[in-house]
């Protein structure tokens, strides 16, 4: 009896406290369990936002978002003896390493392990009919570039992650991406959805689209034409910029090479870059039209000023050519921009002081950014003249020494073409919302930088530059009065810190119609090293191109009035 009893005690203990472990868990921890049930239960999910489309000025895509498919596996459901068979179907459809997708399906404490994103549908609609167990597929969204290679360079492109990794997909991506929301929702131990069951959700919110200044057309030909040429001069690299003068907009922003958006890994990532503004070069010949515009506002310079030209000229320890030896030549000032003499712009410089040269080439906007709106742009190079040398002011007069990118050299002739009014580069028209809704950016600053009648007499003067006894015939249009200016600027090499074994650069800019201008058109050739490396070889030929497509796209006629004669030689 003594053992019963004893044995009922133990019993009657055991008992208790299973009692007691019932209560706790029933009563005092319940809410505690049914909250740790609920989460076994509920799957989270990611509800991605629609990135917004870029388009053209005309609302074609350059870069748009498209349905796709993300393939992914719970690999708690699946068998182990199925894992081989399913990488071996997935392997080719999903393009995939078959150990990556066996390391992402062998995880038997997991629930959920992506496959792959922006699969197309059709594709995972084949794989669904795979009927694999734990195999299964969800809406997402894929980054498309309808027109390849078109604007690369100022599109970009989206990475695997989905994020912008270059051009405005980088720089906008905050605007362009949205927000992404989440749903959770409880699944059954099988894998399925519980209809009734708990479910939570935060929609996404869309990004905005942005709506370029670029034509797509215009944008076609001057990319076409820097591709052709870029290979047949054997450069390096090479840019076009078309822009309207009266009101800044950027109508192409064309580079070479390029890269195609939708097979980036494939090509070279120094392709991914936008040079047009990255990348800052010395713009030669093409910068003298400063020069030529701070001595006529404050030199008393005038076209028909006389200058007795060498071919050399001597300042301080320096001695400077022109392009070309030839005998002395009493050039008007005129007759020195079309000759691109580099001796008759420094001695019209000498007419204006350091400080004066250099709020012109600031007014001009030299040495700040524009701000288009693309990734790492570049200020240039101009420095203050309490920081130049002795001699600095005779090669910055005619373009050496300072440094700028396209788009802000190209901006020098739009304000020369619209009067003297420089009106700021602007590439983003505005903004498009979820419904089409369009809102514009501000309008861009404008400012007068020099008198609409200097403004005139220089694009007098640079429709010498195109004549027959100028450094660019080849700019020539038939039917239309054509202005530019040619440059050919050294290449420093920082093997030597000279400019010797550099290279060169190969420019022109130039407007037209000459005395009613509404397009500028600027190219530059980065070290071309076949058939010939002056601006007037490789570069007028590819604004001649590129000038003539733009204005028949604008549907821009001819004025039909008579150049002026520019009067080259200065008389005894």
């Amino acid at each position: 009896m003594k053992r019963l009893n004893v044995g009922l005690l133990v019993v009657a203990f055991v008992l208790s406290l299973f009692a007691g472990r019932l209560v706790q868990l029933q009563t005092i921890e319940s809410g505690r369990y049914t909250e740790l049930a609920r989460k076994q239960r509920l799957q989270p999910f990611k509800l991605p936002a629609v990135r917004g489309d870029i388009t053209d000025a005309q609302g074609n895509a350059l870069a748009m978002t498209v349905e796709a498919r993300g393939v992914f596996a719970d690999p708690g459901l699946i068998k182990p003896e199925k894992r081989q068979a399913i990488v071996n179907a997935l392997t080719p459809m999903l393009g995939l390493d078959p150990n990556v997708i066996m390391r992402a399906i062998s995880k038997p404490k997991s629930r959920f392990e992506y496959l792959a994103h922006g699969v197309r549908p059709d594709q995972a609609r084949l794989i669904a009919g795979l009927k694999f167990p734990g195999i299964g597929s969800r809406t997402e969204y894929r980054r498309e570039y309808p027109n390849d290679s078109l604007a690369a360079g100022v599109v970009g492109f989206v990475n695997a992650a989905g994020e912008g990794a270059a051009g405005l997909e980088s720089s906008m991506n905050a605007q362009l991406a949205g927000r992404d929301g989440w749903q959770r929702v409880e699944i059954s131990p099988d894998g399925q959805h519980i209809p009734m069951g708990e479910d939570q959700k935060k929609p996404p919110v869309p990004g905005r689209g942005l709506r370029l200044t670029l034509l797509r057309d215009i944008q076609f030909k001057a990319q076409q034409a820097i591709e052709k040429q870029v290979k047949a001069s054997g450069a390096r690299s090479g840019s076009v910029v078309v822009m309207d003068p009266r009101t800044g907009q950027l109508l192409a922003l064309a580079t070479a090479p390029g890269f195609d958006p939708n097979q980036y890994g494939k090509s070279d990532p120094r392709t991914w870059r936008s040079p047009i503004v990255q990348e800052a070069y010395e713009p030669g010949s093409t910068g003298k039209v400063i020069t030529a515009a701070a001595v006529m506002e404050k030199g008393g310079v005038r076209p028909d000023t006389p200058f007795l030209v060498k071919d050399r000229i001597t300042r301080g320890p320096r001695t400077f050519h022109d392009s070309h030896p030839h005998t002395p030549e009493k050039l008007t000032f005129a007759g020195v921009l079309a000759r691109s003499s580099n001796v008759g712009t420094i001695m019209a410089s000498e007419r204006i002081s350091p400080e004066t040269l250099y709020q012109f080439l600031r007014a001009f906007g030299f040495g700040e950014k524009l701000n288009l709106g693309l990734p790492a742009e570049t200020a240039g190079l101009l420095r203050p003249p309490d920081q130049w040398s002795g001699t600095d002011r005779y090669p910055i007069a005619f373009g050496q020494t300072v440094a700028v990118n396209a788009v802000q050299m190209a901006s020098v002739y739009a304000t020369i073409a619209n009067g003297g009014v420089r009106v700021a580069p602007n590439l983003i028209a505005g903004s498009t919302g979820e419904d089409g809704a369009f809102t514009p950016n501000p309008a861009p600053e404008r400012r007068q930088v020099i008198s609409a009648e200097t403004a005139r007499q220089i694009r007098d003067m640079l429709e010498g530059v195109i004549s027959k006894e100028g450094t660019a015939p080849a700019a020539q249009i038939e039917g239309y009065r054509v202005a530019g200016k040619t440059g050919t600027a050294e290449i420093p090499n920082p093997e030597c810190g000279c400019y010797r074994g550099g290279g060169f650069t190969a420019s022109f800019a130039g407007f037209a119609p000459a005395d009613d201008p509404q397009l500028v058109v600027q190219v530059v050739l980065q070290h071309p090293t076949k058939g010939g490396h002056l601006g007037g070889e490789v570069a007028a030929p590819v604004f001649k191109d590129v000038m003539t497509a733009a204005l028949a796209a604008r549907k821009i006629p001819p004025t039909g009035s008579r150049r002026p004669t520019v009067q080259i030689y200065a008389r005894d």
